[in-house]
């Protein structure tokens, strides 16, 4: 398993290369904004229909982790689901699959913009959540120390990298994690409302199967549409 080691606030973090993180001392797998049900949430509201396969995919990648970490406990950092909707209205084989994920766990829910409030399912659901240094919300606190988050997607190029990849940012004080969904969009690691998260210096990991360890703001940094 390719994974970069990030000391942080005492504790050691590994970055996986898809935009997951692995805290091997309290045996937990960290993702964020896994957006379960957006295909069917955009049919809903706009009656564009898509293929409903970006739920499957994305617990495919979350249970090829879990078997890669052995991790006993999951935190999903809050926009878990398109909105509460889509939860209840999960494919009935894709609702089976995350069940057969959770029921071995100990799995917490962390609200998001999009998901704010129980979804239906089993495992523990807070506003946020602070274990030993590390606080856990799903959009960051300006002056926050020690927090982990996510809801901006943020998203990285580099030149020779193949266009722009999720990416993981952090500086000494909190770390603001991809979108883990297979259908979500970003938003560019140089935008202003991350430059004003991000103190100096901080440092960025672009996904991949072999996950990638830059300065941040890199030279050469990917701009695009803001989408999340």
């Amino acid at each position: 398993m390719n994974t970069i080691e990030i000391p942080f606030r005492g504790e050691t973090l590994c970055a996986l290369g898809s935009g997951a993180l692995f805290w091997p001392a309290r045996d937990l797998l960290i993702v964020s904004d896994l957006h379960l049900g957006k295909s069917e949430r955009i049919a809903r509201r706009r009656g564009t229909m898509l293929p409903p396969y970006e739920t499957r995919a994305t617990l495919e990648r979350l249970e090829a982790d879990l078997a890669a970490t052995s991790a006993g406990g999951v935190l999903c950092l809050g926009d878990s689901f398109d909105d509460l909707d889509a939860a209840r209205s999960l494919d009935p084989e894709d609702r089976a699959h995350l069940l057969s994920l959770i029921e071995p766990r100990v799995w917490h829910w962390v609200e998001g913009n999009h998901d704010p409030g129980p979804a239906g399912l089993p495992g523990e659901h807070h506003a946020e959540l602070t274990l030993g240094p590390l606080t856990f919300r799903h959009i960051a606190e300006p002056g926050a120390s020690g927090e982990l988050s996510g809801h901006y997607h943020p998203k990285l190029g580099l030149p020779g990298c193949g266009g722009t990849r999720p990416c993981l940012l952090f500086d000494a004080a909190r770390m603001i994690l991809p979108a883990y969904g297979a259908y979500t969009g970003g938003m560019p690691a140089t935008a202003p409302e991350l430059r004003a998260l991000i103190g100096s210096p901080a440092f960025a990991v672009l996904t991949g199967a072999k996950p990638l360890l830059v300065p941040y703001p890199a030279r050469g940094a990917g701009r695009g549409r803001r989408r999340f």
